[in-house]
């Protein structure tokens, strides 16, 4: 029988925070992957926003 493994790294998505502000349609999301064991707290990334065209804070949601 398999052993279960506890998974260290997970999937998380990111969310534009600027974007919601903005009133435009649309969202701007990423999905990376982090380590649970040295990141327990929630990602805060730059990243690009095609819809506004520049680079914008996204957070990690759920």
């Amino acid at each position: 029988m398999a052993k279960k493994s506890k998974e260290s790294r997970v999937q998380v998505i990111l969310e534009c925070t600027e974007h919601k502000d903005s009133g435009m349609p649309g969202t701007s999301r990423y999905v990376t992957t982090k380590n649970r064991k040295n990141t327990p707290d929630r990602l805060e990334l730059k990243k690009y926003n095609p819809i506004l065209k520049r680079v914008t804070v996204h957070k990690e949601i759920k």
